[in-house]
């Protein structure tokens, strides 16, 4: 089992507008690290690619997300088995905190070769929602 968690950042935002804009699937690429290479989004999901490993597909869970504090995307293949969370909290008035957190259960081999790609994917996706303001 690999599991992960982002620094907790704070954002610019209230907890539903950070929470509208990370469910904006089609907008994530604006949060995208310079690591991915390859960025597709619909409604319901998006794909990534991070050089180094294969392209991967996040469904957003919506059953499992409590708007506006949680955000659940679940991997669209059975081959890659994990789960990825956006934790938004009540800030100072105006603002809200963020994080990510990852499960996966990977074998030996793979978790070796993606820790450090998705630690860095993640703390680069929290770095970057620090900087999300109001449209």
């Amino acid at each position: 089992m690999l599991k992960l968690a982002s620094q907790q950042v704070s954002v610019n935002l209230p907890p539903q507008a950070l929470y509208g804009r990370i469910t904006d699937l089609p907008a994530l690429q604006d949060l995208m690290p310079a690591s991915v290479e390859r960025f597709e989004a619909d409604e319901g999901s998006f794909l990534f690619g991070i050089k180094g490993l294969p392209d991967v597909r996040l469904l957003w869970d919506r059953e499992d997300s409590e708007a506006p504090h949680k955000i659940t995307f679940k991997s669209a293949s059975s081959k890659l088995d994990f789960v990825l969370w956006c934790r938004i909290g009540e800030g100072s008035p105006g603002q809200s905190t963020l994080y990510f957190d990852f499960e996966g259960d990977f074998n030996p081999m793979l978790k070796m070769m993606a820790e450090r790609p998705l630690k860095s994917f993640i703390e680069d996706l929290a770095q970057k929602a620090k900087d999300l303001r109001s449209e």
